[in-house]
């Protein structure tokens, strides 16, 4: 069983870790697992808020029932409608029959084609209040965040923000729950890989929904994914203010698609010359072998994005479409960019490179580089002055 963790006086984390799911959402790698965070304050009434992915249900009912010690569930506050948060819904229906269901206009439909379930809703609006006794809940809305429906619930007394996915991580917590009896360091790029994936999409929604809650005196940010941050608030507030203005540090990526080796070549020649001008953070993914969330978690970080790409029945390598049609859906801003490219006869990548170029409006740094088969002594000179034109804007 599952023990569940007091936070605050009558708070709890009662979350799961989740070691056996490969892919998040069926689509992100999870190297170092996730866990998902449910939370529940006893009071003269009991709020849940949010619950947990399905297949740790039992686990999670039994540690809500032991905590509750007889107690039923008043409310169910769901702050985000994604089956990973509210799979345990129905379990807790069953359990508790009597419970009302928090949410706000957005919340109920979804709630409808989910689960079914139509009835005991409240519904709350920005800047509405909920008394449990002691407690208060406050809750404001942050649509696509990263959905339309997604709220946050603030806890006045106790200063506790409860953010749904804001501020989350991939990553299971193994051992300790808060940022500081967990290895950050270990956790760091999962923290950021899961902002630029899951969240990178809405800067402009991040920042409005920032300036909004910057008002609320913090203690306590319980998202519902990672630790829960208590010592480290103020930067993680300002990584999510730095990533959602997309701001960038000095650095380039480079990523490439190759058959038989030619415009990995090319890739390896543009690293070398960017060196030579001093510029040492360098990551250069092959897009066959590297999943697009690291590539893409790089170029969140780095100002520099050099891709290339050999042809591939007359077009662009299929790897390399899915990191570009990513890129565009995500819509990332204001980045330095140049392309290379390889064919052995005829067509290419650079049509959809320039296709690319155009819907993201990056400035392009130099022209690019076009070889056939190996590269030739243009070919490098062409590397070498794309290489040299980044290092020199990223310089500037």
């Amino acid at each position: 069983m599952n023990q569940a963790i007091e936070i605050k006086k009558n708070i709890f984390w009662i979350g799961v870790n989740d070691r056996r799911t490969h892919l998040f959402e069926n689509y992100w790698p999870l190297p170092k697992g996730v866990a998902y965070n449910s939370y529940v304050i006893i009071d003269e009434k009991v709020a849940v808020i949010d619950t947990i992915e399905r297949s740790r249900m039992d686990d999670y009912i039994e540690s809500l029932e032991a905590t509750l010690n007889g107690r039923k569930v008043d409310y169910l506050i769901i702050n985000h409608m994604e089956p990973d948060h509210s799979g345990a819904i129905k379990a807790l229906l069953c359990h508790y029959p009597d419970l009302t269901l928090v949410g706000n206009s957005k919340t109920f439909p979804m709630l409808e084609n989910f689960y079914g379930v139509h009835t005991n809703l409240l519904e709350v609006k920005e800047g509405s209040c909920l008394n449990l006794g002691e407690q208060q809940l406050n809750f404001y809305m942050v649509p696509m965040l990263h959905w339309p429906e997604t709220m946050v619930t603030y806890l006045p007394k106790e200063q506790l923000l409860f953010s749904g996915d804001v501020f989350g991580a991939f990553g299971t917590l193994d051992g300790g729950i808060f940022d500081d009896q967990v290895d950050l360091e270990y956790l760091e790029e999962e923290i950021s890989r899961y902002y630029s994936n899951i969240v990178g999409k809405y800067g402009m929604p991040a920042q409005t929904a920032l300036k909004k809650l910057g008002g609320l005196a913090i203690r306590m940010i319980c998202a519902t994914h990672g630790p829960i941050w208590r010592s480290h608030i103020p930067e993680i507030i300002a990584k999510y203010d730095k990533w959602s203005k997309y701001e960038t540090e000095e650095g380039v990526v480079i990523a490439f698609s190759s058959m038989y080796g030619h415009t990995e070549k090319m890739a390896d020649l543009i690293g070398r010359f960017l060196a030579e001008k001093g510029i040492k953070k360098i990551r250069i993914h092959d897009t066959s072998k590297t999943h697009p969330s690291y590539m893409i978690n790089d170029i969140f970080r780095y100002k520099g994005v050099i891709l290339g790409s050999c042809s591939y029945n007359g077009g662009i390598f299929p790897t390399m479409e899915t990191l570009l049609s990513e890129l565009e859906n995500m819509g990332i801003k204001n980045h330095y960019l140049a392309f290379f490219a390889n064919k052995t006869w005829a067509g290419g990548a650079l049509p959809r490179f320039t296709q690319f170029a155009d819907k993201m409006k990056w400035e392009i740094v130099a022209p690019h580089a076009d070889a056939s088969g190996s590269p030739k002594s243009q070919d490098v000179e062409d590397c070498r002055n794309i290489a040299y034109a980044m290092a020199e804007k990223l310089k500037a």
